[in-house]
């Protein structure tokens, strides 16, 4: 604080000695009046003393200089006053800010995941920040795709969505694609054998003998089955042989026309495809050398692959790995294994030492799934079908023990090694990419339930050898499996459906909107019921939002666009179920929920006449957008709602045909109130042609609304001629049944007029199986055995009679005055 001027301080003086308060405040305010106070002046101690003497600043306005200095160094002095101390500028020089406290808060939720090595839902801690290493079990690429395999990576793609959008981790995601495998080489083979027998053109009475000797191989095949579903495919496999042979021996019997036995052993070679195939295989399979006939085929389906998961809007890992390209890795993992001490060479194979790992302090056998290890099923599954021969079971130590690489018979592909050549085992595989790729630990490793034992726990053993130690995934996240209403999907037992054919019946979205209907690591059954639900959420989701981008082009002032939020919203609640184990069906729930809260509101205000809140629904409409996008449910080129016509042609359709479209709708309003008033139908008949029949072939939906505007709305061309055909069966159907009830009664009415007609005395006399005698009236008084009725039964019989007469009486006087006859 600067001191003041010898100047100030004579006057100050004057100006406390004067006694009543009130004219020294008066003086004071004179005498600054006459100072020149500028932003920035610098107050003298005879400012302060002055000022200490005013217990408050003056009411009066006209001393306003003494009410803003006052103010003014209360403010620069600041504080608060002390226990005991006078208010005012008196307290000033003790005064202090009080002590600010930060709020306790609740605990934050933490992301848990399902951990399939703890069978808990575990807290997701990556191992390095915000990195999150991901390895996900690709397919053996031998086949088309089917849903089985839409269920895993539909599943992972929304898992590693949330991960990377909404909980924004930084995710390294690799796929492997298993080019090299048994049932590869079986079924490359195969093709090879059978397009050969088929480019020969085998006779008829050759294909005969072929499938009727291949039908004997397989029989023993049947009759070692003791799989239930298998066996039963098998006899569904044989039987269908069967009933293709019939014809083309009849035929031949019969010695009928060339092109007609020619036509039936087409047929005949059609069904017995995969018995001839098998066959061939195993006494041709030898013969086959060409190792590009083994990457052929993978490549193939490969290719096949990655359009269906285009086409499912999957998204491409970071890195993708293929076995064929990674066998020199390969050869060096297993070599470190066997100097570690956990693998050993026999007649050219390697395998690995399931005791003496398991045996080991630092290591475990079986982590996933403990109580499945010796499982000789499952295990035997897990080498191949070309690996379980006899003299391969007795290479090992233990029947536990499982190939880390196999030496190779004539008829499969090799590579060299140190131990001759060969080719790898399936579970070495994934183990050498992903540990080239990631490291010696990694955060996630995924695949399909079905994965967990052997193939996951031989991984993890096998890994943990090669790196010595006891971590190599960190969290193993299982999805559940597929079932066909309510039937168990497999490939061998050729009960699947492809993701092709799938798509063909559901898009993309709406079989994926079914899988977020479900817990990703549950049994997800694929069936109408499971796909009507999904149809539904999206029909409800979409009809939210056309009416909000309705709402939204109305014109509206600026004020007009902030009104009081009259509910909250469900973020919470979202919040909390993506917390726990990416439970999306409760997601899904809860935008549902906010869905209906948000339809009740604007119902409400529709009712009213009044407006919905604008700023509030587009807030609502945008969250729910940005949510199923981060499912993957919506496409990144839609700002609000789902797109409409397809992948990046959405906004631009959008904006550019809504104002035609909205000048189109105003003026067909206008026609049809000229219409209205004018009682001219025919145009209102043209004007509702237009919108039940014309603009619905365009992807156009109009609803009118008594009193209201017209609501544009643009949607799927191919969802609204669904919801037009629905229409018009609906109508179908209430006209049929009104046809129907009018029939009913026009039958009820003439059965009644019937019933009118006949005379009391005439209504029993035909009933000649219950009543023998009548009396003069004609009503009975004995049964067909010739006894006298009781008198309860004349009792009711009189009372039919009576009601009888009272009806006929009706009939007569309606005949009386005119009526039907």
């Amino acid at each position: 604080m600067a001191g003041s001027s010898g100047e100030q301080a004579p006057a100050y003086t004057s100006i406390l000695g004067i006694s009543d308060e009130a004219a020294r405040v008066r003086a004071l305010n004179e005498h600054l009046s006459t100072r020149s106070y500028v932003h920035g002046y610098s107050l003298s101690q005879a400012d302060v003393d002055v000022f200490r003497q005013l217990s408050a600043p003056p009411t009066d306005v006209q001393l306003f200089h003494v009410a803003r200095w006052f103010r003014h160094i209360e403010a620069v002095l600041g504080g608060v006053r002390g226990v005991g101390e006078p208010h005012g500028l008196q307290a000033s020089k003790g005064r202090r800010q009080p002590q600010w406290s930060p709020p306790t808060g609740s605990e934050p939720c933490k992301l848990r995941l399902y951990n399939s090595l703890t069978r808990n839902k575990d807290v997701f801690i990556p191992q390095n920040g915000n990195r999150v290493t991901w390895y996900c079990c690709g397919p053996t690429v031998y086949d088309a795709s089917h849903m089985g395999h839409a269920r895993s990576y539909i599943s992972f793609d929304i898992l590693r969505r949330v991960l990377r959008d909404y909980f924004k981790f930084d995710v390294f995601y690799c796929m492997n694609i298993t080019d090299i495998d048994d049932k590869i080489i079986k079924r490359a083979r195969q093709n090879c054998l059978f397009e050969r027998y088929r480019e020969r053109r085998p006779p008829a009475a050759q294909l005969l003998e072929d499938v009727h000797t291949a039908l004997k191989s397989f029989s023993v095949k049947l009759d070692e089955t003791t799989d239930p579903d298998k066996k039963q495919m098998l006899e569904r496999v044989q039987l269908a042989v069967q009933l293709a042979a019939a014809p083309l021996e009849e035929a031949m019997r019969s010695n009928l026309a060339a092109e007609d036995i020619a036509r039936r052993a087409q047929v005949l070679l059609e069904e017995a495809k995969d018995l001839l195939s098998d066959w061939l295989d195993c006494t041709l399979g030898s013969e086959v050398t060409d190792n590009s006939i083994f990457s052929k085929l993978p490549k193939f389906w490969e290719g096949e692959f990655h359009k269906d998961m285009e086409a499912l809007n999957v998204l491409p890992p970071d890195v993708l790995t293929r076995v064929s390209e990674y066998v020199p890795e390969i050869v060096n993992f297993v070599q470190k294994i066997v100097d570690n001490g956990y693998g050993y060479a026999s007649n050219g194979s390697v395998y690995f030492d399931t005791a003496k790992f398991a045996s080991s302090e630092r290591h475990s056998y079986g982590k996933l799934v403990p109580e499945a290890v010796g499982d000789q099923k499952a295990l035997q599954e897990g080498e191949g079908d070309l690996s379980i021969s006899a003299d391969r079971l007795s290479e090992k130590r233990s029947p536990s023990d499982f190939a880390l690489w196999k030496a190779s018979k004539p008829g499969e592909p090799s590579w060299p090694c140190p131990w001759g050549k060969g080719r790898p085992g399936w579970h070495i595989e994934c183990s050498a990419m992903a540990g080239t790729l990631l490291g010696a630990s990694m955060d996630i490793h995924g695949g399909g339930f079905d994965l967990r034992f052997p193939h996951h726990d031989n991984e993890l053993a096998q890994s943990e050898a090669y790196f010595e130690n006891d971590c190599w995934v960190r969290y193993f996240l299982h999805t559940g499996h597929l079932t066909i209403a309510g039937c168990k999907m497999s490939k061998s037992l050729k009960n699947f459906i492809t993701i092709k054919d799938a798509l063909k019946q559901h898009s993309a979205r709406q079989l994926r909107l079914a899988f977020l209907m479900h817990s990703w690591k549950d049994t997800l059954d694929y069936s109408s019921n499971t796909m009507e639900s999904a149809l539904q959420f999206e029909k409800f989701m979409n009809e939210f939002f056309l009416n909000v981008k309705d709402i939204l082009r109305a014109p509206v002032d600026i004020t007009g666009q902030f009104e009081k939020w009259e509910f909250y919203s469900k973020k919470a609640a979202v919040h909390a179920a993506l917390c726990d184990n990416v439970d999306t069906r409760t997601v899904l729930e809860e935008m549902r929920a906010l869905v209906s809260q948000c339809n009740l509101y604007m119902a409400a205000r529709k009712a009213a006449r009044r407006r919905p809140n604008r700023a509030l629904l587009e807030t609502v409409a945008l969250y729910l957008t940005h949510m199923l996008k981060i499912f993957g449910a919506i496409e990144e080129e839609s700002s609000l709602g789902f797109p409409v016509g397809g992948p990046g042609t959405s906004l631009n359709l959008e904006s550019t045909v809504m104002p035609y479209l909205q000048v189109l709708s105003e003026f067909r309003e206008g026609v049809r109130k000229i219409a209205r008033e004018k009682k001219v139908p025919e145009v209102l008949q043209l004007s509702d042609a237009l919108r039940d029949d014309i603009l619905p072939e365009l992807g156009v939906r109009l609803e009118d609304h008594e009193g209201l505007p017209t609501v544009v709305k643009l949607v799927d061309r191919e969802m609204l001629l669904k919801e037009r055909e629905e229409k018009k069966r609906v109508e179908e159907e209430k006209r049929k049944k009104k046809e129907e009830a009018a029939k009913r009664k026009q039958e009820q009415e003439a059965a009644k007029l019937a019933k009118m007609k006949i005379p009391p005395s005439e209504m029993f006399l035909s009933e000649s199986d219950k009543y023998s005698k009548f009396d003069e009236n004609g009503l009975p008084t004995h049964d067909t055995e010739g006894k006298e009725l009781s008198k309860g039964q004349a009792k009711k019989l009189k009372k039919l009679f009576e009601a009888q007469e009272k009806l006929h009486k009706e009939y007569l006087q309606m005949v009386q005055n005119g009526g039907p006859e």
